[in-house]
């Protein structure tokens, strides 16, 4: 697992880089697993005060790996990771520390969503944006149709999950769905120094500013993944969605 995430500590700030760049680190089952795993140490580490994600290359994340989307749908066999999807939307949820997300190229599904969860995003210049659940004829995910309302209004957060259209770092700031944009070589430098003043703080005054801003929201979130599940149930796989991963399979073998 070592190989999809990179993980470095410094200062009390851990770094936990998306490694899958040939991929656009795309998060496939293993990915999704290391990721939770990770978070929950951050979580339980007393030299851990902040976490920064990241990725490697010219990608953030390019969302769900589709080539194990469809296998999922096409394979009765397919080995469902230990945490999957819904551990990392679960550690995410529940992570108690300040988390910093630094986009530093594309970012797609839930490389968009979930900005969602950050206390503070950083965007590279030439980095955009995209959530693609009506191209690919699906619901949001990862409580999203709550958590971008929340954070930058219902007209944004519309054209964000109706248009499956790109957003540049200009019009993402403006949206204020990331807090500051930088130019992509001085990205994780400016990251790190806002994560350290951050983590010159004790820790326990830290937890205790998440747990008050956050502790609110956790039940919407639940109750909004709920909702989505339900609409995901009924359209993957249904005929608009079959179409999408189909289109997608052919530009693959083209």
């Amino acid at each position: 697992l070592a190989m999809t995430l990179h993980i470095a500590d410094e200062n009390r700030v851990r770094t936990l880089t998306l490694d899958r760049p040939e991929a656009l680190n795309a998060f496939n089952e293993a990915l999704y697993d290391a990721t939770a795993d990770e978070l929950l140490a951050a979580a339980d580490d007393p030299e851990v005060a902040v976490v920064i994600i990241t990725g490697t290359g010219r990608a953030f994340s390019a969302g769900q790996d589709l080539t194990e989307m469809q296998e999922r749908i096409t394979n009765p066999d397919f080995a469902v990771g230990r945490h999957g999807f819904p551990g990392l939307i679960s550690a995410l949820t529940n992570f108690p520390k300040p988390l910093i997300c630094a986009v530093n190229g594309i970012g797609l599904g839930i490389g968009t969503t979930i900005l969602g969860y950050a206390d503070l995003a950083f965007m590279s210049t030439t980095a955009r944006l995209k959530c693609p659940f009506t191209s690919l004829g699906v619901a949001p995910e990862a409580a999203s149709s709550y958590l971008l309302p929340q954070l930058i209004g219902r007209q944004n957060a519309a054209w964000l999950l109706m248009s499956s259209e790109w957003v540049s770092a200009e019009e993402a700031h403006r949206m204020g769905l990331v807090w500051k944009v930088c130019e992509p070589d001085a990205l994780l430098a400016d990251v790190r120094t806002h994560a350290e003043v951050l983590a010159s703080r004790p820790i326990s005054s830290l937890i205790a500013v998440k747990q008050t801003m956050v502790e609110p929201i956790r039940g919407e979130i639940a109750a909004a993944t709920t909702r989505e599940n339900g609409w995901f149930e009924k359209l993957m796989g249904a005929a608009a969605n079959a179409e999408a991963l189909a289109e997608f399979s052919r530009g693959r073998s083209s």
